[in-house]
């Protein structure tokens, strides 16, 4: 049946909704996007961030290749991208341990937030880094 114009809308009662769980307060993440010149290079830099606990995490991904300009000129050159995660707190650190080790004269170094994910990994990587 349909209600007259300006006709009230007949009042209903609240649903009921289940509480909602505590937010569970976990640090903020970053991930650290790196491009390396080889997958030796990339690997060599992945393990030593990971062992030195500057990283919790690093996947390394070959087969890249990279389109850009250098000093006027263009390039396209192998490339293999190291993905760290690590804390947002512990970003600065990880910037500069990658710097000092990386072979490029100016290093592809990224660092992208992280607006949510996993909790039970987000908590893992949090105990994995220093």
């Amino acid at each position: 049946m349909k209600r007259p114009r300006g006709a009230a809308t007949p009042a209903r009662a609240p649903a009921e909704r289940p509480p909602m769980p505590r937010a569970r307060l976990v640090p903020a993440a970053v991930v650290i996007l790196v491009a390396y010149p080889t997958r030796a290079s990339a690997e060599r830099a992945a393990k030593g961030l990971v062992r030195e606990r500057v990283l919790g995490c690093a996947t390394v991904m070959p087969d890249g290749k990279a389109f850009y300009r250098w000093n006027g000129k263009e390039h396209a050159d192998p490339s293999t991208i190291l993905w760290g995660k690590t804390l947002a707190s512990r970003s600065r650190r990880a910037v500069l341990a990658i710097r000092e080790t990386h072979p490029d004269t100016v290093p592809e170094i990224l660092v992208l937030p992280v607006r949510g994910g996993h909790v039970p990994y987000l908590e893992w990587l949090a105990g994995e880094v220093r």
